[in-house]
């Protein structure tokens, strides 16, 4: 009964927490971040680009359309794809944010740990995105990486 009690109490206390706290602006770009990944490993060709803003641009030109065309490629050429990110840094100013995290992409099963999936990665990336708040959303304009798993450079190549 005191077990029962004093997990209830937390309980309680972890909800109170959680209904207090506000969202913040950098909790919105991890969550499209998030988002993002999500769909990525869903192969959802359509929620991955509602995250991309009309006008995006990446440094090898590619605009909105040719990403989508880039992704259904990819995902054609996959059947399984896990997304593992690390080092996620969030800089907002204004309606600009300013993101960077690495990337791992694997064709196996997700299996939560880095050092079961290497043999199946399809590459390492380190990203660096700009995102723009467009109305009430959080929109990636601009993204650049580099394969950061490999000893070629492959600077704005995508995976």
């Amino acid at each position: 009964m005191k077990r029962f009690t004093i997990v209830l109490l937390c309980l309680f206390f972890g909800v109170a927490f959680f209904a207090c706290h506000q969202k913040t602006e950098e909790d919105a770009v991890r969550g499209v971040v998030r988002e993002i990944q999500a769909a990525a490993e869903q192969k959802d060709v359509k929620n991955f680009i509602r995250h991309l803003s009309e006008s995006y641009l990446d440094p090898q030109g590619n605009n909105r359309e040719m990403i989508k065309a880039l992704l259904m490629g990819y995902f054609f050429r996959y059947p399984k794809i896990s997304v593992y990110l690390s080092n996620l840094q969030i800089k907002i100013e204004g309606t600009r944010a300013d993101v960077s995290f690495e990337a791992v992409l694997t064709s196996g099963e997700k299996t939560g740990s880095l050092k079961d999936i290497l043999p199946q990665a399809l590459g390492i990336y380190a990203f660096d995105v700009i995102m723009k708040k467009e109305s009430r959303d959080w929109k990636v304009v601009f993204a650049r990486w580099e394969d950061i798993g490999s000893s070629g450079d492959s600077s704005g190549v995508k995976p």
